[in-house]
């Protein structure tokens, strides 16, 4: 996430440089993940984790046009959101491992990481739980004045929820500076969502007056395109907006979720993950556009895989809270 201009032509210096932070931030949220995951093979995590792999593009093709002042409220899948908002790996990891350093201090684990220093306003374990928080947070910089977007990320499975259209039917009558991105993983937990979501998803945002726009998730350019457009929208005071990020979870719904083909095909799975994978195709491109070689971006890669495992091992290392501590950051 950055101030820097949005990167508008392709071959300026500052576009290049902000195209090399986005595949940066998407490798690392992959890499991210993958430890997450072999933590919770090693039975060294507590609990169980909902990856991001393969919906990288979203979180950081919407974070990228963000101001470090502007909020994002995230979901149980919410990792990627978290990263691309600012948060740092090893507290990431310390958190998960519900150790001290962890950015809740241990205590709100791998849904409900929260870090109000980079706008984080929390993820959370409630299907479209953060959308009230989202839209008061918009609220609130409506009232102040202070220029600043609240963005509320969540799945497809939150178009089942009332709390949703309530918000953005405040949202749309106060003009608030919000955008719902509805990630569209094709899967509400083991049920694809042509079988729980009715009609078009775009007419239920429309409906309330709010803008609404469909992009491919995968497309980290394209993303980022519709997301500044929309979010410089309403930091004008334009009003919200509601945009439809196609996507798709290359892992089960959690990590125990293994033997999935009761409901997908491993068919379906390896189409996604080989040719419609956001990093490796955002990878190709940047070759193509000559504004990186394939040796840069493998070093790349080494260079964050080997941050990811100082962090595991930073989390590792660190204490867990003491007992008296349990009382403390409790709110009801």
């Amino acid at each position: 996430m950055t101030t820097a201009a949005n990167p508008t032509h392709t071959g300026s210096a500052a576009a290049a440089e902000s195209w090399i932070r986005m595949y940066r931030q998407m490798v690392a949220i992959r890499l991210f993940e993958e430890q997450v995951n072999e933590l919770y093979t090693r039975a060294l995590m507590p609990g169980l984790a909902h990856l991001y792999v393969g919906e990288e593009a979203v979180a950081v093709g919407v974070c990228e046009a963000l101001q470090p002042t502007d909020y994002i409220t995230s979901t149980h899948r919410g990792h990627g959101h978290c990263l691309a908002k600012g948060a740092s790996p090893d507290r990431m990891f310390a958190e998960l491992l519900g150790k001290e350093a962890g950015y809740c201090r241990g205590k709100g684990g791998s849904m409900h990481i929260a870090d109000p220093a980079t706008g984080n306003l929390g993820a959370n374990a409630i299907v479209c739980g953060s959308a009230g928080i989202a839209t008061g947070a918009a609220f609130s910089a409506q009232r102040l004045g202070n220029q600043r977007v609240a963005v509320c990320f969540f799945g497809e499975g939150a178009l089942g929820q009332g709390v949703l259209y309530e918000v953005m039917n405040l949202a749309a009558l106060y003009k608030l500076p919000v955008i719902y991105v509805c990630e569209n993983n094709l899967y509400t937990e083991y049920t694809h969502y042509t079988e729980t979501t009715a009609g078009d998803i775009l007419q239920r945002a429309t409906a309330f007056g709010v803008r609404a726009e469909s992009v491919d998730g995968q497309d980290v350019r394209a993303v980022h395109a519709v997301a500044a457009r929309l979010i410089e929208s309403a930091r004008r005071g334009e009003g919200p907006a509601f945009l439809l990020c196609n996507t798709y979870r290359y892992t089960g719904h959690h990590v125990g979720d293994i033997s999935r083909e009761y409901y997908r095909t491993k068919q379906e799975e390896l189409l996604w993950k080989t040719e419609r994978d956001p990093i490796k195709n955002f990878g190709a491109w940047l070759i193509e556009q000559n504004l990186a070689d394939a040796a840069v971006l493998e070093r790349m890669h080494a260079e964050i895989k080997l941050e990811m495992e100082k962090a595991v091992e930073f989390a590792l290392a660190s204490p867990y809270p003491g007992v008296e501590q349990v009382g403390e950051d409790v709110y009801a």
